[in-house]
C-alpha cells in the first residue's frame, strides 16, 4: 500500500472500569477528514464523542456491538463494534464505497497488529474490516515551574520531555497543552502558564512513566520549585476542571491542589520543590480543551 494514502498511526486507550476507549487515528491527509468524523459520529451509536485535531481523529467509544444502518451520503460509514481481549483491542469498521476502502488503508499504520478484511468495499459496495491494536492507557502529566526569571521556558522543556519519553518506547507522546493561570500571581516567572503532556502508554509502563519524567526534569530543570502531577484517566473530572478554572481566576493554595489530587487519584511528585504543585495539578483540568486552557479567565477579558 502506498504510504501517501496509508493511515500513519492508530492508538486505542482503554478504561475498562468505565467500559470506554479513546481511539486516535492519524489520517493520511494533512488536515484529516472532517467528513469522516461527521459520518462516524452520526452513524455509530457506540461513539459518545468525536473530534479532529489536525489530521488526528479522536473517538470516545463504548465497548460492545451495534449493527449500523448504512445509507449513502446520510450515514455512509462508522464503527460497529469495539471489544477488548487480554492485551489487544479490536475495532470493526463498516462503510460504503470509498469509506469501505479506508479499512485496508489502516493495514500499514504504526501500532496496528493486524487488519482482517471481512467484506471488500469500493465502488457502490459495502466494506467491513477488523483492525487490531495493542491495549494502551491514557496518562496525563502536569508540569510547572521549570524556569527562572533569567532563563528557560516550561513549555519548551515539557515538549522535549515528551519526545524523550516517546523514544523510550513506553508509549506515544500525543498532546501538549499550555494552560494560562492567574496573571496576578506575584510568584510567577513571567506569563504564568503550566503544561499538560498526554501519553498513550502500554500498561506495563504506566507506573514507570512518572518516574522517568521526574528523572529527566531533575536533570534539566532550572528551578528549585519543579513538580509534576500524574492523572490516569480518559478525561478530567468535573472537580479537576473547577479547580483549573479557579486557578485561572485567582490565587489558589498548595493545600487546594493536594485536595483535588487526593479526590481524583492524582499522584503528585516533587522534583525539586513543592511550588510547582499548584500549576501542575491545574494543567490537568483543561488538558483536552486547548482553546479554553490557553485563554485568560473571562474576568480578565
Amino acid at each position: 500500500m502506498n504510504d501517501y494514502v496509508s493511515y500513519k498511526k492508530i492508538i486505542a486507550m482503554v478504561d475498562e472500569q468505565l467500559g470506554l476507549t479513546e481511539l486516535i487515528e492519524e489520517h493520511p491527509c494533512p488536515n484529516g477528514s472532517e467528513w469522516l468524523i461527521y459520518q462516524y459520529k452520526r452513524t455509530s451509536p457506540k461513539i459518545i464523542s468525536a473530534w479532529r485535531n489536525g489530521n488526528k481523529h479522536h473517538f470516545i467509544l463504548k465497548t460492545g456491538k451495534h449493527e449500523l444502518n448504512l445509507v449513502p451520503s446520510l450515514s455512509a460509514a462508522g464503527i460497529e463494534e469495539l471489544y477488548v481481549e487480554e492485551s489487544n483491542v479490536s475495532i470493526i469498521y463498516a462503510g460504503l464505497a470509498g469509506a469501505g476502502v479506508g479499512i485496508e488503508l489502516r493495514r500499514n499504520a504504526e501500532n496496528v497488529l493486524n487488519v482482517e478484511l471481512l467484506e471488500k468495499g469500493g465502488g457502490s459496495k459495502l466494506g467491513r474490516g477488523k483492525v487490531v491494536t495493542p491495549k494502551m492507557e491514557k496518562i496525563t502529566v502536569g508540569i510547572d515551574d521549570t524556569d527562572t526569571k533569567e532563563e528557560g521556558a516550561t513549555w519548551v522543556l515539557a515538549n522535549e520531555i515528551g519526545h524523550l519519553i516517546e523514544e523510550t518506547k513506553m508509549g506515544y507522546y500525543i498532546d501538549h497543552t499550555i494552560t494560562q493561570l492567574y496573571p496576578g500571581n506575584p510568584n510567577k516567572t513571567q506569563n504564568c502558564v503550566s503544561i499538560a503532556l498526554t501519553f498513550a502508554v502500554y500498561p506495563k509502563y504506566k507506573y514507570e512513566i512518572g518516574k522517568a519524567i521526574k528523572k529527566l526534569l531533575k536533570e534539566k530543570t532550572l528551578s528549585k520549585k519543579t513538580a509534576i502531577a500524574i492523572y490516569q484517566g480518559l478525561t478530567p473530572s468535573q472537580s479537576m476542571k473547577i479547580y483549573t478554572s479557579k486557578a485561572k481566576r485567582e490565587m489558589v493554595s498548595i493545600h487546594d491542589a493536594k485536595m483535588v489530587a487526593m479526590r481524583n487519584n492524582i499522584e503528585i511528585m516533587e522534583v525539586t520543590g513543592e511550588g510547582g504543585i499548584i500549576g501542575a495539578v491545574a494543567a490537568l483540568g483543561f488538558s483536552e480543551c486547548h482553546k479554553i486552557a490557553g485563554k485568560l479567565h473571562e474576568s480578565f477579558e
